[in-house]
């Protein structure tokens, strides 16, 4: 039996670091490895879906893992050696009525 393994990707979180002299909030990038993260290309038709409605082309699908509590909405995501940004909101399935190890995916476009 074959088992499913996802590999390691780096989120860039931001964490609120102080204000500026406008009280517009100053964020500080940390990178956090997350493992055991499956990424799986996107179907020609699911790229004109998203593009369509959101204006970006969505390359990847990433599945979280199911202990994963970090912030995905809006975040760069480091992987293949390129660095991307997740569009949308994450999508979560109910965790117990999911039995392999992924409950969330989100979708990625090239961030350049």
């Amino acid at each position: 039996m074959t088992h499913i393994k996802g590999m390691t990707v780096v989120l860039i979180d931001l964490r609120e670091t102080g204000v500026d002299p406008f009280g517009a909030p100053i964020y500080e990038e940390r990178e956090i490895e997350i493992e055991n993260v499956l990424i799986q290309p996107n179907s020609a038709e699911d790229m004109v879906n998203q593009q369509n409605l959101t204006g970006k082309e969505a390359l990847y699908t990433l599945a979280i893992p199911k202990s994963d509590k970090n912030t995905w909405e809006n975040r760069k995501v480091k992987f293949f050696g390129e660095t991307w940004r997740t569009v949308g909101v994450p999508l979560e399935g109910i965790e117990d009525m999911i039995p392999l190890d992924w409950n969330k995916k989100v979708v990625v476009e090239r961030y350049e």
